[in-house]
């Protein structure tokens, strides 16, 4: 390979892999968009895509002079996760707070319809 193909082929590859990362990242806001609006199922989903994105983007190394660039795309992925992951402990709790309100209504419930029945 001579040296301009070399260096051709290098650039591609730079490009290709700041490419892919960009969409990781526009699929992370996407995720956190979608936790923020409790679409669970949606956010499932694009986890799947952005898996396969990152598998992609780093099946080979970060291209030299981008490892600042990936340094910063993934500390505001990373941020990101943790804000969904925060949106998810939320939404558990209050799935679990609705099961328990529940509950409590169906007990209360057949304890009233068990006094009606004795009267």
């Amino acid at each position: 390979m001579t040296d301009d193909a070399f260096t051709d082929h290098a650039d591609k590859t730079a490009i290709d892999s700041s490419s892919l990362l960009a969409s990781v990242v526009l699929i992370t806001q996407e995720m956190l968009d979608l936790a923020h609006k409790d679409q669970w199922d949606l956010v499932t989903s694009k986890e799947r895509d952005r898996r396969a994105l990152l598998a992609d983007c780093f099946a080979d190394p970060v291209p030299a002079g981008q490892s600042q660039l990936f340094s910063e795309a993934l500390a505001a992925m990373l941020h990101m996760n943790e804000e969904m992951i925060s949106l998810l402990e939320a939404a558990k709790e209050n799935v679990a707070i609705k099961r328990t309100d529940q509950s409590h209504k169906k007990r209360s419930l057949g304890h009233y319809l068990d006094i009606e029945k004795s009267h």
